[in-house]
């Protein structure tokens, strides 16, 4: 080639950063980004002086995408793990931590969890039947509640897997999908093996599971923003896609000073599945049915700082956090104690306690049409009576994530191959995202990556 292909990434979040990261120096890259500020979900703000994330707070750090991507664009020496501490439940009327051994709250020792109350006797005994039922491989995708009430019972999944997989997906078992959103549980369910076994047997992976960014995760889409050398154009509204007579693309865009045309190459889609059906529709109609089926979970953050002089009767809570089951009937699904769980917060602040608290699952989006200041109190008075009268905050601050994270309902897997094959015929044209393959940022990082490299390759651009 005698000059380098031009690209068009829709959308600014660390999805489509991480696609102009990997075509940098390979490609002449323009991000547009609706929003006024890149990002996405990853978003970091301030709260009594303080820094505090208003979108994810952590990495996953188990598979390396995010972490090496952190570490590529400067911001290794940021990287911070969070203190050791179990994960807690808030159940029965009580923060019961969870045994270690759990894999995404499937426990692989039924016997860790004697004593602990997070099961009844009725509960306990039926998990400890598992290893001795019969197992036929389950060939379909199923709900994830399917399978597992099944093998653990009930009780083990509305009390244990519910509240974890709440907190990633914001969704239900019923619903989730056992292949895209427990794909390794899914495996041992095709292979026909008893579950706890298989799962006694994994090799445990050392250190921690997430990472942390001192001065909060919104720096990484910023230092990515930085370093990948593209042109990027914030508060710029894709409002359609054409094809070019010479077998590339043009994007109309609406600006504050008005329309904006563009052409290139090749585009790559990172955007939530909704808006990239919109702009699918005229030319891959398939993938804009099925990116149109995936449903979408509001939740809100609700992030409050105390001051610890003034601490309620109850003191300050020990320990990161806890989750909660939505059959204990609470509003809040999820409380970080952000002061405990990484140093840089505690240091940066030592006269405040900060935390946070999630509210939201999908179906649930009629607690989200409260004020701001309802949510404050519904959240103050779940913590309240999870750890006690911690007191009043002195600062508080509502976030809203409207439509925010993808559901991997059953035949995701099945519904992703056929968008992916429809996109295969638009040649420059690319998708990635958290409606795809993974709703953490590692997983959408990788998705951006893989993006960039399969434009490279239709077009022949070596690596």
């Amino acid at each position: 080639m005698t000059s380098k292909r031009s690209v068009i990434v829709i959308g600014g979040g660390i999805s489509g950063l991480a696609a102009a990261w990997q075509l940098r120096g390979r490609a002449e890259v323009t991000v547009l980004e609706s929003e006024a500020r890149v990002g996405g979900k990853l978003r970091t703000g301030t709260l009594a002086g303080v820094a505090v994330d208003e979108g994810a707070e952590s990495l996953m750090a188990l598979r390396p995408e995010a972490v090496d991507l952190a570490e590529a664009v400067g911001l290794g020496r940021a990287l911070a793990d969070p203190a050791p501490a179990p994960v807690t439940v808030w159940t029965r009327g009580a923060l019961r931590p969870m045994p270690a051994g759990h894999v995404l709250g499937i426990p692989s020792d039924p016997e860790a969890l004697a004593g602990t109350g997070l099961l009844s006797e009725q509960g306990l005994a039926r998990l400890r039947e598992e290893p001795s039922l019969p197992a036929s491989p389950v060939t379909e995708d199923v709900a994830i509640s399917t399978y597992l009430a099944e093998r653990i019972g009930r009780e083990a999944v509305d009390r244990l897997v519910e509240p974890l997989l709440g907190g990633v997906y914001a969704g239900s078992t019923d619903h989730l999908s056992l292949r895209s959103a427990m794909p390794g549980v899914a495996g041992i369910a095709g292979r026909g093996q008893p579950l706890l076994a298989a799962l006694h047997g994994r090799p445990r992976p050392k250190g921690s599971f997430v990472r942390g960014v001192e001065g909060g995760t919104g720096r990484l889409p910023l230092a990515v923003a930085r370093a990948c050398g593209a042109r990027i154009l914030t508060g710029t509204t894709v409002r359609a896609l054409e094809r070019t007579a010479s077998g590339g693309w043009r994007v109309q865009a609406a600006t504050a000073d008005g329309p904006l045309l563009l052409s290139a190459d090749a585009v790559i889609l990172a955007v939530p599945a909704f808006a990239a059906a919109a702009l699918l529709g005229p030319h891959a109609p398939a993938a804009h049915s099925e990116l149109s089926a995936i449903p979408y979970a509001s939740t809100a953050v609700v992030t409050m700082a105390f001051a610890r002089d003034r601490a309620g009767l109850g003191g300050l809570p020990s320990g990161n956090g806890f989750l909660v089951p939505p059959v204990d009937g609470h509003t809040v699904k999820a409380a970080t104690f952000l002061s405990n769980k990484w140093g840089w917060q505690a240091n940066a602040a030592p006269e405040l306690f900060l935390l946070r608290a999630s509210i939201g699952r999908n179906g649930e989006e009629h607690l989200l049409d409260r004020p701001d200041r309802h949510l404050v109190r519904t959240a103050l008075n779940d913590l309240h009576r999870a750890v006690g009268a911690i007191g009043e905050p002195v600062a508080a601050r509502v976030t809203r994530w409207d439509r925010g994270l993808p559901q991997y309902t059953v035949g995701h897997a099945t519904r992703l191959a056929r968008i992916r094959h429809d996109v295969a015929g638009l040649p420059g044209l690319e998708v990635c995202g958290a409606a795809y393959e993974g709703v953490g940022i590692a997983a959408c990082v990788a998705t951006g990556l893989a993006a960039a490299e399969r434009v490279l390759d239709r077009a022949g651009v070596p690596g």
